[in-house]
Parts: C-alpha cells; structure tokens; sequence
C-alpha cells in the first residue's frame, strides 16, 4: 500500500504534520498512531485538531481512555488504549462501548491499537520512531491500508 515517509526534526514539525493531516481527513476515518512513549502521537494529534480549528487543550487520553471533539466538519474521537493489559484486553475494547463511535460520521484517531483487540482495521498507520540522540527529533512513515486511507494520502499536501 502506499506509504509516506518524512523526519521531524522539532516539535513544531509534528505539529504542522498534523495540521496538513486535518486538510486531508473525511468521516469515516481510522487513523492508528503508533510509536513508544514520548514518540509524539498526542502532539500529532494536537496539530491536527489545531488545523481543523480546535482552540482548546488537547490532552492525551490515557487515563479518560477518549477524549471527544466536535469541531470543524466533523465528530473526532482520540484513543489511548495504553492501560489495556493482560488477558483482560480482549474484552476491554467490546465492554466499554466504544465500538460505536467508529461509524462513517466520525474520524478515530488511536493510540497504542495493539492494546485492544477487536478495533476496526486503520485506514492510516502513522508510525512515530525517535531518532536516536536526538532531542526531539522523529521519523513518521504513514501507510494507507485502504481505499480511503490512500485517498487521504493523495490529499496530504505537504
């Protein structure tokens, strides 16, 4: 599938990532953020609700598990399934309900997506990697593993 590949050198470059990603999101969309901690997936996610025109604080979910917006020209759910552990994680995702915000109105943005079992399969993958010795420097690859997702990638005017 087709792939992007670009280095980010300082943080504000995550953020105008994310923010030239909100010019090429539609509803429908499941974006799986991937990376350690401190990779950077919340500021991406940041960038991007600040290109849609979000004014807010954008917090990481980790302990609210989804954090909602309703802004611009669609509903964003933001995920962070990092607590789901153990043997209890294959139920986890199917108890919370969550399930039903992944319909065709919204777009789902997830971190740790390989914490929960049961997601809807990602359109886009963005993998952030530290560079190593770097202070916050990153490498992103995004991959589009469907036809929208690789409608996405065309949009991406970067």
């Amino acid at each position: 599938m087709p792939q992007f590949t670009r280095s980010l050198p300082a943080e504000a470059d995550t953020l105008d990532l994310g923010a030239a990603l909100a010019t090429a999101i539609a509803p429908g969309l499941v974006i799986y953020l991937v990376g350690e901690l401190g990779a950077g997936k919340t500021t991406l996610a940041r960038g991007l609700l600040r290109g849609l025109g979000f004014k807010g604080k954008v917090k990481s979910p980790t302990f609210t598990l989804v954090e909602v917006y309703e802004v611009s020209r669609l509903y964003l759910y933001h995920f962070d399934f990092y607590r789901f552990t153990g043997s209890k994680k294959s139920r986890e995702f199917e108890e919370t309900g969550f399930r039903e915000y992944f319909n065709p109105q919204s777009v789902c943005i997830v971190e740790w997506p390989d914490k929960a079992t049961g997601l809807p399969i990602a359109d886009l993958k963005i993998d952030l990697q530290v560079i190593e010795g770097a202070a916050s420097g990153r490498n992103v690859s995004i991959f589009a593993d469907s036809e929208a997702g690789v409608s996405c990638l065309k949009r991406l005017q970067l």
